[in-house]
């Protein structure tokens, strides 16, 4: 059954309508993504938070009479609580308190599947947790089930912070022999010279669903938040020839917390670690260049934005008009289009061969295994054998950190 639920957002006096309207929808999004029953949203607007209460004693008091008359069980707020306030509203109100950050947690906590994802969202839950034990009395003493209790959130009543703080350390040591692993396996790509693409973007812009139709692969598709959580990779071939390894990473958000941030690390490395960067942004979306911003923002976070990047506006079905779009370069298509598809493709080789270095080579005829290796790791622009030359004639472009860039541009 789904649980009554109430938002709640104060608005500070130097954020713009606009943005703290939009966090708000997010936030309904997101409740709607853990299957809460949206009653009412409250908003108050003040020169800065409440640091009792987050929002105003008389607004709490309006709250509370809500409250008690609609049978709320759950009240969601939009923002990270302080310790003591989570415990005052909590006191005050006598229901369940879930902020802006343990609600993203609990979503997480849904969508992992894999060993690693679970034990990310296990690790950013217990630090959450770990400086808001004391003194939460009726807050934990409801953890009984529902929003926010997913995960490792059941039984932090009887957990001690000792305890928390050594099954945080035995979960660093667990992930840290993931990240190896993972490290070998970025290494033997590169080794391997495979180019690595990743698909970010807002989350709910669509890349699980250009991932899926490029790569002809079913993973989640879902029209929530959050919908992927673990990163996924398959190998895509562009209309050259050239191979390429795609990955759909996890999708981005407003104010996402530091401390998912942290957790994901190996998630967000496969964005920090790609060649590419295929940045899907769902421009039927009114808040899209906000959207797109906010992902910008995080990739400079990440040190990630100096990758060679192509926005992708994707969603153009829903569009009534045309898209004005905010970076260069870019497409407009439809995930769903398979022409759109065909010129995306094309598009992405175009940008790469702005990137890249142009080559002009002869190879022998019995060198077969060369001229494959040039189909698969570079974009093959003109090949022809001449009688002349007893040679292939190859020309097209080459990544300068390929091993085969100093053999073709020396």
């Amino acid at each position: 059954m789904n649980e009554k639920a109430i938002l709640v957002g104060c608005q500070i006096q130097t954020e713009d309508d606009r943005s703290f309207q939009s966090s708000m929808e997010e936030l309904l999004a997101l409740a709607k993504t853990v299957d809460a029953e949206v009653l009412e949203t409250f908003v108050q607007k003040r020169e800065k938070v409440h640091t009792a209460y987050y929002i105003g004693t008389g607004k709490t008091e309006d709250i509370k009479h809500y409250i008690e008359e609609h049978d709320v069980e759950v009240a969601i707020i939009n923002s990270e609580l302080t310790p003591s306030q989570s415990r005052n509203l909590s006191n005050t109100w006598e229901l369940k308190i879930i902020d802006r950050t343990q609600l993203i947690l609990d979503i997480f906590a849904m969508r992992a599947r894999t060993k690693e994802g679970k034990l990310q969202v296990e690790l950013a839950q217990l630090e959450y947790m770990l400086p808001r034990l004391q003194g939460q009395g009726i807050e934990l003493s409801r953890l009984g089930g529902g929003i926010g209790t997913r995960g490792p959130g059941e039984t932090k009543l009887e957990t001690d912070r000792r305890h928390i703080r050594n099954r945080i350390t035995d979960i660093k040591q667990q992930l840290k022999q993931v990240a190896k692993h993972r490290e070998q396996y970025r290494e033997n790509r590169k080794r391997r010279s495979a180019f690595q693409i990743a698909i970010v973007g807002y989350t709910n812009a669509g890349k699980s669903t250009l991932f899926n139709r490029l790569t002809k692969e079913a993973s989640l598709e879902e029209d929530k938040l959050f919908a992927t959580l673990d990163p996924l990779t398959r190998k895509i071939s562009l209309p050259s020839g050239f191979k390429a390894l795609l990955s759909d990473t996890v999708g981005f958000i407003q104010k996402l917390p530091t401390t998912l941030i942290a957790a994901f690390r190996s998630t967000l490395e496969e964005v920090t670690e790609a060649d590419f960067i295929l940045h899907v942004v769902d421009s039927s979306d009114e808040n899209a260049i906000d959207h797109e911003k906010t992902v910008n923002g995080i990739l400079k976070g990440l040190n990630a934005d100096h990758i060679p990047m192509l926005t992708v506006y994707n969603k153009a079905d829903l569009l009534d008009g045309e898209f004005f779009s905010y970076s260069k370069p870019s497409i407009q298509m439809s995930a769903l289009n398979n022409a759109d598809l065909s010129r995306l493709v094309l598009k992405i080789e175009e940008v790469l061969k702005m990137e890249w270095e142009q080559y002009n080579v002869f190879i022998p005829s019995d060198e077969g295994k060369l001229l494959n290796r040039l189909k698969h790791e570079t974009i093959v622009e003109l090949e022809e054998f001449t009688e002349e030359h007893e040679a292939y004639h190859v020309s097209g472009y080459v990544e300068s950190e390929m091993p085969l860039y100093n053999q073709l541009t020396k």
